[in-house]
């Protein structure tokens, strides 16, 4: 089966939706009304984490936001809604892009390298990135994308299908398709499949505990490293995002931090320097850390991609602050596309940007000179 992903743009450009239906065998659909469906549309799925007030207002405390919905009304992620006094997700089973990815492009480098992932999305996010790559849907309500009926048990059977040795919720923001995330992912680990999240790390403290024990690898966008940056270029704030990674670094879940490095916004060495001598102190130094080039998106097209050299001076800098795992993604056959041994530099998994070309480690050590390194490398569950 090929594998599929849809945007609005794709929509709005043709018809594809019915051929992709046809193709895949999956229901599509569209919601068109901006408030969503009403109280008896199937959409329609109990939320989670909430506080029903006495003025038929709902407290949500999913995220950092803790939004108070009226009636009617919907949250900051645009997929809660308040009906009658309860909290409802709107795309609980309507993903609007599902396809299969190396687990590299994740990217997770320390979990069963060249594995198969199915990732899974929805509409819409609880930030508002201004750099983000997947505006289309995580900028969108369910309204707005092409989405198709997919329950958990079926997520996790076209997981099985094709292969794939583990599922992603990725793309968008898992947060905010919480519920149906969280029911994929048990049934997902009791497949023999692994998880992964990819998240801005804005949940909150109790929904987040809930979710770890089902959870093999969480990949957090450490998006720079100052509350002005957070308020000015995400809409979101860096205190939850950093309370996440010290509690998921801190559970023994698998975690590998991604820093997209944006020319002029965030590439300031000196707080480069101070986050990595905050994520050596607060998650260890062999947590892998992801450099990424950024390139011109959405509301910032004229900001020009990331020099390689700022890209390389950031490693430095974070090799120098005791990291032992940096890596530099979106410059394609980089040395540090691979991974080396921290004690003697051999050269234990040899990438080419999402390609695996030789994997060394052996039993979870360094062949020549038998070093730990820290990982998952084999693909049993």
């Amino acid at each position: 089966m090929v594998p599929w992903r849809v945007t609005r743009r794709q929509f709005l450009a043709g018809s594809v939706a019915a051929g992709l239906a046809s193709c895949l065998g999956l229901g599509g659909c569209r919601q068109n009304d901006e408030s969503g469906p009403d109280a008896t549309a199937p959409a329609l799925h109990p939320a989670r984490y909430f506080t029903p007030l006495d003025d038929g207002t709902i407290g949500c405390r999913l995220c950092f936001r803790k939004c108070l919905i009226r009636e009617g009304n919907v949250g900051f992620c645009r997929n809660r809604k308040n009906v009658g006094g309860r909290l409802y997700s709107l795309v609980y089973g309507h993903p609007c892009a599902v396809e299969v990815d190396p687990i590299e492009k994740e990217p997770v480098f320390h979990m069963t390298p060249g594995a198969r992932m199915l990732c899974v999305a929805t509409a819409s996010c609880n930030f508002r990135c201004k750099s983000c790559q997947n505006w289309e849907i995580s900028q969108s309500g369910v309204w707005d994308t092409i989405n198709y009926h997919l329950t958990p048990e079926q997520v996790v059977a076209r997981a099985l299908e094709e292969s794939c040795d583990a599922i992603s919720f990725t793309y968008s923001e898992p947060i905010a398709f919480y519920e149906y995330m969280d029911d994929i992912a048990v049934l997902a680990k009791g497949a023999g499949l692994r998880t992964v999240v990819h998240t801005n790390a804005s949940l909150a403290a109790e929904p987040l505990q809930a979710l770890l024990p089902h959870i093999d690898a969480v990949v957090v966008d450490l998006k720079g490293f100052t509350s002005e940056f957070y308020e000015r270029m995400t809409g979101g704030q860096l205190e939850p995002v950093l309370s996440t990674l010290v509690t998921v670094a801190r559970s023994g879940v698998h975690l590998e931090v991604v820093n997209l490095l944006i020319p002029s916004l965030n590439d300031d060495p000196e707080t480069i320097r101070r986050m990595c001598a905050w994520l050596r102190a607060s998650a260890g130094p062999d947590v892998p850390l992801h450099f990424l080039r950024f390139f011109p998106a959405y509301k910032l097209q004229r900001v020009p991609a990331t020099p390689l050299e700022t890209l390389e001076q950031a490693a430095a800098i974070a090799s120098g602050e005791g990291l032992h795992y940096v890596y530099i993604g979106n410059v394609p056959g980089h040395d540090r596309n691979s991974t080396y041994c921290p004690r003697c530099g051999e050269r234990v998994v040899h990438r080419m940007h999402f390609a695996v070309l030789e994997m060394k480690v052996k039993d979870g050590r360094c062949p020549a000179c038998r070093e730990p390194i820290p990982g998952t490398w084999d693909r049993g569950a």
